[in-house]
């Protein structure tokens, strides 16, 4: 019986050249020709020494967004132990995610491990503390905004949606309307603190669980790869449950807060999606929060600066 290949790779890269293919599966591998539609490649200097002996090349390529543009290349048919051993070989700059070819067929690609520094339009979903509550400069999202335009003002494009008093499950429903007339290459998902929140009025017992996030994030992911877009999910952001109390019906603690960003940060890793983990930037700095919850506009800056250094 012949050995199943369940895993299609779209490579653009030496891994479709039969000697790298060789040295890594112990044979070249079937494939077939293949398009990204809304990528551009750029050059990446290599200086792990095991691949550069593979490929024999000291600088490969790295995909980056750009509407408009394709990148020719092919799909790999790969079993799970190929599969391992293409992971391996990748560099840390590489991180393997979904792409949307331009066939419309859904395959793993192996893209910038960086997810806000190849992105050049993005759409921003989330509640109160993406919408820059407290802040009047707007919040992390706007310095988030300021800095990616400026990078390039003629291609780059930063769309807050971000609408306060959200959850998950209102953020999965409202953005697949949301997504067409942005075009977004990157949806980034704020992920606060309010599916965490406990409601007063419901006795402990009939109170839900964080179960629903799977099925949130599930339908996030589906949407953003629809459009072709990369997913990345941020947050949640620390809680001083000491001053939150009792929030507009709601109890906020950092028990469940925890729990939250255990059960996104799960997901992420399960389904091969970009978690930014905004939690210790306001770890135990009670002064960058207003009112326990929203940060500060020093805290918006302190949060920026650690988005920028892990999606940038």
């Amino acid at each position: 019986m012949s050995e199943s290949r369940p895993h299609n790779l779209f490579s653009f890269g030496t891994l479709m050249d039969e000697r790298v293919q060789t040295a890594l599966f112990g044979q070249a591998v079937p494939s077939s020709s293949a398009s990204l539609a809304g990528h551009a490649t750029r050059p990446l200097p290599i200086t792990d020494q095991s691949v550069i002996a593979a490929s024999g090349l000291d600088v490969h390529l790295a995909l980056e967004r750009k509407f408009g543009a394709v990148v020719e290349g092919a799909v790999l048919r790969l079993t799970d132990q190929d599969l391992a051993a293409a992971d391996a070989y990748e560099v840390d700059d590489y991180v393997r995610r979904r792409v949307l070819l331009s066939s419309g067929e859904s395959v793993w690609a192996y893209v910038d491990a960086k997810p806000l520094r190849s992105a050049a339009r993005i759409v921003i979903v989330g509640d109160s503390i993406a919408y820059g509550r407290c802040d009047p400069q707007g919040g992390w999202a706007a310095r988030l905004a300021a800095t990616h335009i400026a990078g390039n003002e003629a291609e780059h494009r930063v769309f807050n949606l971000a609408i306060p008093g959200s959850t998950l499950i209102d953020v999965s429903e409202q953005t697949p309307a949301l997504l067409a007339p942005r075009r977004p290459d990157t949806v980034l998902v704020a992920a606060g603190i309010n599916d965490s929140a406990l409601p007063l009025a419901v006795p402990p017992s009939h109170r839900d669980g964080l179960a629903h996030i799977a099925d949130s994030l599930d339908s996030l992911a589906a949407t953003a790869l629809s459009h072709n877009a990369r997913l990345v999910v941020a947050g949640p952001t620390w809680v001083d449950e000491e001053r939150t109390r009792d929030y507009e019906g709601l109890r906020f603690t950092e028990e469940r807060a925890l729990a939250l960003r255990t059960s996104i940060r799960t997901w992420c890793d399960e389904n091969h999606v970009d978690h930014l983990d905004m939690w210790e930037p306001l770890r135990e700095h009670t002064e960058l929060l207003v009112d326990g919850l929203h940060p500060t506009p020093e805290g918006h800056r302190a949060l920026h600066r650690h988005l920028n250094a892990l999606g940038r």
